[in-house]
C-alpha cells in the first residue's frame, strides 16, 4: 500500500513494521529504497529474498548523520569526515571499515560497510525518529532498473509492501560510492557528486582500483550488467541511429517494438514505422533525473528493443555512462 510520506500516521506506521523487522519502502533523493533494520541480521534477510538479491552482495545502510556512523564503522579516516562533512545529507557513499559484530548481514559478510546520509525529507524524519540505521538497497528486483516513483515499487513489489511516498526522486541515478577503507579514496561507483567534487572536498586525489594491490570491497551497483530494463539496449551514437533506421527492413519492429531515448528526434523515420520516442535531456543532472523512469515507461508500452543515445563525454555524465552500460550487458 502506498501512504503519504509526510502524514505523521503514515511515518509511525512505517517506523512500527520496521521495528517490528518487517520491510517498508522508503523514498531518498536518488532511488526508492526497499528498508529494513540494519542491526536486524534477520530483517536484512528479507530484503536479499524479496530482491532475489545474492546475500554476499551489500547493501548501504542509511544513517541519519554523522553522529550514527560510529554504530557501524570502526574508524574514519581524516578525508572521509571531510566528504562527511562536504556531502551529507547527500548522494554520497562511504565505504569504512565495519564494527565487528555489526550488521554483517548488511555488509554482506565483509569487514567494510557502505554508509550513506540521505537528503530526502521523509527519509531523514524516518531515520530520526526510529534512531538506528536501514538497510535501503533500491526497491526493485534485483539487477533491474531502479524505481523513482512509489508507482514503480508497487509494480514491483505489490500492495502488501508498505511505501511511503515521496514524490518522484529528485536525482534519480543511484548514489557516489566513494571507498574510503584503504587509507586513500577510491571511486566504485559514479553518480551526482564528480571526482571533482570529491577531491576538493577530501584534499586527495582520487586513486584508481586497479592501481591498488587490494581488491576493492564489494559495494552495490557494481556488478557488470545492472539497471536492465525488460526490453534488449544499446547504446548507440547519433550517426548509427540515424543510419539503423535508414537502412531498416520489414520485419525488425521499427514501430511500437522499438523505443528510442536521444537528444534529438531522428529524421528520415524508417519507411517501416517510427520508433516510441523520447528526448534525452541536454544536461546531466536532467538526463539522470529522467533515465529510469523512461526504461520503465518504454518496458511498460510493451517494446523489445530500446535504443539510447550514448552521453556525451564529461565527468558529469559519467553517472548515467555508468547504468547505461550496465543496463545494456
Amino acid at each position: 500500500m502506498i501512504l503519504p510520506g509526510s502524514d505523521p500516521a503514515a511515518l509511525a506506521q512505517a517506523i512500527e513494521r520496521l521495528r517490528a523487522g518487517e520491510l517498508v519502502a522508503i523514498p531518498t533523493e536518488t532511488v526508492y529504497g526497499l528498508a529494513a533494520d540494519a542491526l536486524s541480521d534477520a530483517a536484512v534477510a528479507r530484503i536479499f529474498t524479496a530482491k532475489g538479491r545474492p546475500k554476499n552482495h551489500p547493501l548501504i545502510v542509511h544513517v541519519a548523520g554523522s553522529a550514527q556512523v560510529a554504530d557501524y564503522a570502526a574508524e574514519v579516516p581524516a578525508f572521509a569526515q571531510r566528504l562527511i562533512d562536504a556531502f551529507w545529507p547527500g548522494p554520497l557513499t562511504l565505504i569504512l571499515p565495519r564494527r565487528a559484530g555489526v550488521a554483517a548481514a548488511a555488509a554482506g559478510g565483509q569487514n567494510t560497510i557502505g554508509l550513506r546520509c540521505p537528503s530526502h525529507p521523509v527519509a531523514h524524519a524516518l531515520l530520526r525518529e526510529l534512531g538506528t540505521g536501514l538497510a535501503a538497497p533500491s526497491a526493485n528486483r534485483f539487477g533491474r532498473v531502479g524505481p523513482t516513483t512509489a508507482a514503480h515499487v508497487q509494480a514491483e513489489f505489490g500492495d502488501a509492501l508498505l511505501v511511503l511516498d515521496g514524490g518522484a526522486c529528485d536525482v534519480g541515478i543511484e548514489s557516489t560510492i566513494v571507498d574510503c577503507s584503504r587509507g586513500v579514496p577510491v571511486l566504485l561507483r559514479p553518480g551526482c557528486v564528480t571526482p571533482a567534487q570529491i577531491e576538493a572536498a577530501c584534499g586527495q586525489a582520487l586513486v584508481p582500483a586497479a592501481a591498488l594491490a587490494q581488491a576493492a570491497p564489494r559495494a552495490s551497483g557494481t556488478l557488470a550488467s545492472h539497471y536492465a530494463p525488460q526490453a534488449k539496449l544499446e547504446l548507440l551514437d547519433a550517426g548509427q541511429i540515424q543510419e539503423r533506421l535508414k537502412n531498416a527492413v520489414a520485419g525488425e519492429g521499427i514501430g511500437v517494438g522499438l523505443g528510442l531515448w536521444s537528444r534529438q528526434q531522428p529524421s528520415p523515420q524508417s519507411p517501416h514505422g517510427s520508433p516510441i520516442w523520447r528526448q534525452q535531456p541536454l544536461d546531466a543532472a536532467s538526463a539522470a533525473h529522467q533515465l529510469f523512469a523512461v526504461l520503465r515507461e518504454l518496458d511498460a508500452l510493451g517494446v523489445t528493443r530500446i535504443w539510447v543515445e550514448a552521453p556525451p563525454a564529461g565527468a558529469d555524465w559519467d553517472g548515467v555512462r555508468d547504468r547505461l552500460e550496465r543496463a545494456a550487458a
